[in-house]
């Protein structure tokens, strides 16, 4: 019988230095690293995409300073003399004699033009032959009237002694009366042939033209044999020339409805004329119109303009009538004034409010702070140039934002922002 003796290895006990991990817990010691990253790399992105959605706008800035504002309201028109008289055909007739040319200076006085006068003076003629003859006729109804009257008072007394009929009597009532008549009648006549003289002899005068005042004639468009022609409410008459003194010369411009209300008497100007580039004319305002011009197929939605004339101090001898000129108009001026760029104003809805409340809306500026922006109400004060006066709302040196415009309509109170100061340029 064959005996195999086979030995087993006796298994080493296990210490705690040497002891193995068990292999399904090394597996969760992996897991649990893997997640942590994971996490980590969560965050990450997490924090990533907050970065991403809280972008920053690129914007312009500039400092709250101080500095002097003067409004100004432009506006154009023309040179025009400060008196300038048309000198029109008070009655129709043929021009005989013309005694100026164009650009003659003349005084009070001077003779200007003649017209034809024969017509004038034949019914004048007859007019007065007229009244001669009607005080030859008033002559006699008035010997008449007084032989009517004596023999009324003769049959009167007759009567009262009765002498004579009822009959009689007003027989000698009735001639006294005819006769008394027709005196009253001539004596009209008188008066109307007199009135008829007296506006022939208006009109025979004005067939004669002499300068009103001391001027330039500016323009003189007619010509000896000419017929001139009354104007009428649908007609224009004929103008014969127009006198003006160029001694006070007067620049009208149209200003817009929306700055004639801060134009006042006695502001100043300073005037630009086309023909003269390198010459600036002081002036003040002497006129304001009441209402708007009045334009031809004007609609209701176009704006107005209004006419305002300026009176220059010391116009130059080469200042001409007609030229074309623009004139700033200084409304206000003010000096070292809070001041910011137009450009920083803007308008918001208040918090709570609705786009169709005009009161719920807000005026004001975004300011930098710790990087974001803030909106601060503000109240406004004069223009000047392209900055503004704040009267209350801001301090000196608070740097306010500026621009661009696209950055400015999306900004909103705590938008971060990334700020480029503005260059500044000469105003």
């Amino acid at each position: 019988m064959d005996y195999r003796i086979i030995w087993r290895k006796k298994p080493k006990e296990s210490s705690p230095d040497t002891m193995e991990i068990p292999r399904p817990k090394k597996k969760r010691k992996k897991a649990a690293v893997i997640a942590l990253f994971g996490l980590l790399a969560i965050i990450l992105v997490i924090g990533n995409l907050r970065s991403r959605r809280e972008k920053s706008l690129e914007v312009t800035i500039e400092r709250v300073s101080r500095k002097g504002l003067t409004s100004i309201v432009s506006a154009s028109g023309e040179i025009k003399p400060k008196k300038n008289i048309n000198i029109s055909a008070q009655v129709p007739g043929q021009i005989i004699k013309i005694g100026v040319v164009e650009g003659q200076e003349v005084k009070t006085g001077d003779f200007l033009i003649k017209f034809d006068a024969t017509q004038y003076e034949a019914v004048a003629e007859r007019d007065k032959a007229l009244i001669q003859a009607s005080r030859s006729q008033l002559i006699q109804a008035e010997a008449r009237m007084k032989r009517e009257q004596n023999n009324y008072e003769r049959q009167k007394q007759l009567f009262d002694s009765q002498l004579i009929s009822q009959e009689q009597l007003e027989t000698a009532k009735v001639d006294f009366d005819i006769a008394k008549a027709e005196v009253q009648s001539i004596r009209h006549q008188i008066q109307q042939a007199e009135a008829s003289l007296k506006s022939t002899l208006d009109s025979l005068g004005k067939t004669i033209y002499h300068s009103p005042i001391d001027g330039i004639i500016t323009s003189l468009p007619v010509e000896e044999g000419e017929i001139a022609v009354v104007g009428t409410l649908n007609f224009a008459g004929t103008i014969l020339m127009t006198i003006a003194d160029l001694s006070e010369m007067e620049v009208e411009v149209e200003v817009d409805e929306t700055d004639v209300i801060g134009v006042r008497l006695g502001q100043k100007a300073r005037v630009k004329v086309d023909a003269l580039p390198d010459q600036i004319l002081d002036g003040t305002v002497t006129e304001i119109g009441s209402s708007a011009i009045a334009k031809m197929a004007s609609s209701q939605q176009e704006s107005r303009d209004f006419l305002v004339a300026i009176t220059l101090t010391d116009p130059p001898d080469t200042l001409k009538p007609g030229l074309s000129a623009s004139a700033d108009i200084i409304t206000a001026e003010k000096k070292e004034v809070l001041a910011v760029p137009i450009s920083a104003l803007v308008l918001r809805e208040k918090e709570g409010g609705t786009a169709a409340a005009k009161e719920t809306e807000e005026e004001g500026v975004y300011i930098v702070t710790d990087g974001r922006a803030k909106f601060c109400p503000v109240n406004k004060g004069i223009m000047g140039g392209m900055s503004i006066e704040i009267t209350s709302g801001l301090k000196e040196g608070q740097e306010v934002i500026v621009g661009p415009y696209v950055s400015l309509r999306e900004l909103k109170d705590g938008t971060l922002v990334k700020t480029e100061k503005k260059s500044k340029k000469p105003e």
